[in-house]
């Protein structure tokens, strides 16, 4: 293969609020952390373990306007996009460098509230009882309104 691939596909929990910054031209973009959880069982002591990792992610334009309105902290989201390495001289005097993923798409999975509703109710319920939907909801589910993505998990 002649040709490279940057594409990063995400599925986590916003670490914080969108953080928006407006342009003169008009533009702005959103900045906010996703994180992303790996669990595993130690097999020396038999106990779980959760290793968390913490993504700062871009959006711009429109899809900011629309994370900036939808999204708030502890949301469930699906983003997908490029890997971007950014330098800036700090305050100190020092080079300081970050890696971010610039946003092409995303998608609206559960937001904090439906997600505490949910586990409420399936712990109040009996368990052979079925658990509760969540809530359907008319907020935008992806920036591609056009495109009907299905993933794959």
């Amino acid at each position: 293969m002649s040709g490279t691939l940057n594409k990063v596909m995400l599925i986590g929990h916003l670490g914080d609020e969108v953080k928006m910054h407006y342009f003169e031209g008009g533009g702005c973009i959103g900045r906010f952390p996703i994180a992303t959880n790996e669990t595993y069982t130690n097999k020396q002591t038999g106990e779980r373990v959760t290793n968390t990792d913490w993504h700062n992610v871009v959006v711009r334009n429109k899809g900011a306007e629309i994370c900036e309105k939808y999204l708030s902290k502890g949301d469930k989201v699906y983003v997908e996009g490029r890997l971007k390495n950014r330098q800036w001289q700090g305050e100190d005097g020092n080079t300081r460098y970050t890696t971010e993923v610039h946003v092409q798409d995303f998608t609206f999975l559960t937001t904090k509230k439906e997600s505490m509703a949910n586990s409420q109710a399936s712990s109040s319920q009996p368990s052979n009882q079925p658990k509760a939907q969540p809530a359907q909801s008319n907020q935008p589910q992806s920036v591609n309104e056009a495109e009907d993505d299905d993933l794959p998990f």
